[in-house]
C-alpha cells in the first residue's frame, strides 16, 4: 500500500503530538508517585472514562470483532457483550467503594480487607503476576494485532521474515514507553482521549466507505449473509431453534448469566479491578468515580462496536474466501485489508493512525498500569517502604520502561511460535475462571479471608488443567463447549474457596472493623462487624445498586440492536428498542443512588 506525502504528514503529527504531551506532563508528573499513578486523585470524571474506553479500544479489537462475526455472524460477540452486567454492578455497587478504599492499584486492597503474612504473600504475588504474566500477554497479543495491521496495509507484499513489521512495532512500543515514562498517568489519560477520538474517526470513515463499497446496505446485508451461508448472520441473539445455530441456548445461558461473575479477565474484572480501578482511583470523588465508570460502560457496549460491526460485515461480503476452512482463523486480518483496498489517499494515513492509536493507547495504559503494581505492591512494599516520593517516581520510571521491554519480548515470543490473540485470550479467560466469587463477595461477607483468595487463586489453575485433560481424553464429539467448561472450573474454584474459609481462622476484628469503618459496604454480611462499629452507616443502597446495573445492562441491550436496526432500516424494531432502553433509562435515573460528590467523602 503506498503512502502519499498527506499520509506520512498526518502519521509524523500523530507522533509529535503524542510525544509533546508526554514532555508537557513530565514535571507534574514527577511530583509524587500519586501524581504518576492516580493523578493526584484530581482527573475529570469524562477524562477518565474516556481513558477507559481509549484503552479497550486496541489494535486487536476491530480485528477480534471481525474475526467473531466471520465464524459466528453478528451474535458472536456475545462472548464480550456477556460482561455488561458485571460492568453495570462495577458502576452502581463497586466503584464508589473502590474511591474510599483510596488505593492506587488493585492489589492494595488485599491489606486493606485482611492482615498477616498470607495478606503480604497474595499482595506480593498478585502484584508480580499481574505485571509480568497478564500484563506482558496482553501487549503481546495487542502487539501481534498491530503487525498483522503493517502486513495486510503498508507492508503487504514484502516477505514475513524481512523483520520490517517487528522494527516498525519496536518504535511504536518505544514512542509509547517514553511518553508513558515521562508523563505518568496525565499523560497517558489526555493522550488516550486524543487516540481515542482520531480512533473513533478513522473507523466510521472506513465504515463508510466499506459499505459504499459492497453497494449500500441492501446489498450489505444479502451479500454478506450469503457469503455466510444464511441470515443468521444478522441475527443479535442467535437463532436456538434453528438446525445451523452455532450457539445452542445452553451455551448463551452459561454465557449471560455466568461469565460476568465466573472470569477474571482484564478490563472485566468481576467487582472491578486493574487499570478500571486505577482510573477510578484517579477520580476527584466518589460522585466522579461512578459518573466516568458509567461513561466507560455506554461508551464501550453502545457506541464503538457497530463501526467495527460494518467493517467486518464488508469484509465477509468482499472476500467470501475468509470463511474458508483454512482461513477461519485468520478472518480478523479481513479488516486491515480494507483499509489497503479501499481508502483513498489521506484516509490511508488516518486509518495508520486510527490504529496506532489504539495499540498506543493500551500500551501506555499497561505499561503505567503494571509499574504501578512492582512501584506501589512489591518496591514500596517489600523492598524500600521509607522510600521518598521521587525515588518511588524514579523508579516507576524505570519500572514503565521495564514493563514495556517485557511485553515486547512477549510479542515476539507470541509471533515467533504462532501464538494468535484469540488463543492467548481465551487461555487467560479461562485461568482466571473462578475467580470473580471471591473478587465479589470480599465485599460483602466478612468470613472471606486472604486464605480464601489464595485458595481460588491456586484452584483456579488446578481445576482448569483438570478439565483440560478430562475433555482431552474424550473424543472431540463427545467435547463440551468451552463456556460449559469454563463454568464448570468457577463452579469447582467456588466450591474449594469457600471450603478453605469455613476450615481457617477468620480476620481480626480489628482488621474488619477498620476495613468496614473506611469503606462502609453494604449488606447482611457484615453483622458482626457492624456489631462492633455501631456508629458507623453504610449508605443502605445495595438492592437500588442491583436494580440500577440490571436496568443499565437492560440499556446496553436494548441500544446496541436498536442502533443496528436503524442503520438497516427496520424502524418497527429499532423503536421497539429504543423506547424500551427510554423506560429503563428513565427508572434508573430516578432509582440511582446518590454518591458524594467531595473529595474526603470516605467517611
Amino acid at each position: 500500500m503506498q503512502l502519499s506525502w498527506l499520509d506520512w504528514t498526518l502519521i509524523a503529527a500523530y507522533f509529535l503530538l503524542s510525544l509533546g504531551i508526554g514532555l508537557h506532563y513530565r514535571r507534574r508528573a514527577g511530583t509524587s508517585v500519586a501524581e504518576f499513578f492516580a493523578s493526584g486523585r484530581s482527573m475529570p470524571w469524562l477524562l477518565a472514562g474516556t481513558s477507559m474506553v481509549a484503552t479497550t479500544f486496541a489494535a486487536d479489537t476491530p480485528l477480534a470483532v471481525t474475526g467473531l462475526v466471520a465464524k459466528h455472524g453478528l451474535a458472536g460477540n456475545w462472548f464480550w457483550w456477556a460482561w455488561a452486567f458485571g460492568g453495570m454492578l462495577t458502576v452502581f455497587v463497586f466503584a464508589k467503594m473502590w474511591r474510599r478504599a483510596e488505593v492506587l492499584t488493585d492489589v492494595e486492597l488485599i491489606e486493606l480487607r485482611y492482615a498477616g503474612r498470607p495478606a503480604a504473600f497474595l499482595r506480593g504475588f498478585r502484584a508480580i503476576y499481574v505485571a509480568v504474566v497478564v500484563n506482558s500477554f496482553v501487549i503481546g497479543w495487542v502487539t501481534f494485532a498491530m503487525v498483522t495491521v503493517l502486513r495486510e496495509t503498508v507492508l503487504h507484499g514484502t516477505p514475513a521474515d524481512a523483520g520490517t513489521d517487528l522494527l516498525l512495532v519496536a518504535v511504536l512500543l518505544a514512542v509509547t514507553g517514553v511518553y508513558s515514562a515521562l508523563s505518568g498517568m496525565w499523560g497517558v489519560a489526555v493522550t488516550d482521549a486524543v487516540q481515542f477520538v482520531l480512533a473513533m474517526v478513522g473507523c466510521i470513515a472506513l465504515a463508510v466507505i466499506a459499505v459504499s463499497a459492497v453497494g449500500g446496505i441492501d446489498a450489505l446485508q444479502q451479500r454478506a449473509a450469503s457469503n455466510f451461508g444464511g441470515t443468521q448472520l444478522l441475527d443479535f441473539v442467535p437463532a436456538f431453534d434453528d438446525s445451523a445455530a452455532w450457539m445452542p441456548i445452553g451455551v448463551f445461558a452459561a454465557l449471560v448469566f455466568g461469565q460476568w461473575w465466573a472470569t477474571w479477565y482484564p478490563g472485566a474484572e468481576p467487582g472491578g479491578g486493574g487499570y478500571i480501578v486505577q482510573r477510578m482511583a484517579s477520580c476527584r470523588n466518589e460522585r466522579d468515580a461512578v459518573k466516568a465508570t458509567l461513561f466507560f460502560q455506554v461508551a464501550h457496549y453502545c457506541v464503538r462496536p457497530w463501526p467495527w460491526i460494518l467493517v467486518a460485515f464488508a469484509a465477509l461480503a468482499l472476500h467470501p474466501e475468509l470463511r474458508d476452512p483454512g482461513q477461519i482463523d485468520q478472518a480478523g486480518r479481513g479488516f486491515p485489508m480494507l483499509i489497503r483496498e479501499l481508502a483513498p489517499n489521506g484516509l490511508r494515513g488516518l486509518l495508520l493512525v486510527t490504529f496506532a492509536a489504539a495499540y498506543m493507547s493500551t500500551i501506555s495504559t499497561q505499561t503505567n498500569w503494571g509499574a504501578s503494581y512492582l512501584v506501589n505492591d512489591v518496591y514500596r512494599r517489600f523492598v524500600a517502604p521509607t522510600a521518598g516520593e521521587r525515588d518511588l517516581v524514579r523508579v516507576a520510571r524505570r519500572a514503565s520502561l521495564v514493563v514495556a521491554a517485557l511485553g515486547g519480548g512477549t510479542a515476539w515470543w507470541m509471533l515467533r511460535f504462532g501464538i494468535t490473540p484469540e488463543a492467548a485470550w481465551a487461555y487467560l479467560a479461562a485461568l482466571g475462571g473462578g475467580l470473580g466469587s471471591v473478587f465479589i463477595l470480599r465485599w460483602f461477607w466478612w468470613r472471606v479471608n486472604a486464605w480464601s483468595e489464595i485458595t481460588a487463586m491456586v484452584g483456579s489453575v488446578a481445576a482448569f488443567f483438570a478439565v483440560s485433560l478430562w475433555q482431552g481424553s474424550l473424543p472431540e464429539g463427545d467435547r463440551l463447549p468451552g463456556q460449559y467448561t469454563s463454568l464448570l472450573v468457577a463452579t469447582s474454584t467456588l466450591v474449594l474457596w469457600l471450603a478453605a474459609t469455613f476450615v481457617t481462622t477468620p480476620e481480626s476484628m480489628a482488621k474488619l472493623v477498620a476495613f468496614y469503618r473506611k469503606v462502609r459496604p453494604d449488606g447482611p454480611g457484615w453483622g458482626p462487624v457492624a456489631a462492633g462499629a455501631t456508629d458507623v452507616r453504610p449508605d443502605g443502597t445495595l438492592g437500588r445498586g442491583v436494580l440500577c446495573a440490571v436496568l443499565g445492562t437492560t440499556v446496553v441491550w436494548l441500544v446496541l440492536p436498536g442502533i443496528g436496526s436503524l442503520i438497516f432500516g427496520e424502524h418497527m424494531r429499532s423503536a421497539f428498542c429504543f423506547g424500551g432502553a427510554i423506560v429503563a433509562g428513565a427508572i434508573l435515573f430516578v432509582a440511582m443512588p446518590r454518591t458524594a460528590a467531595t473529595p474526603d467523602s470516605t467517611g
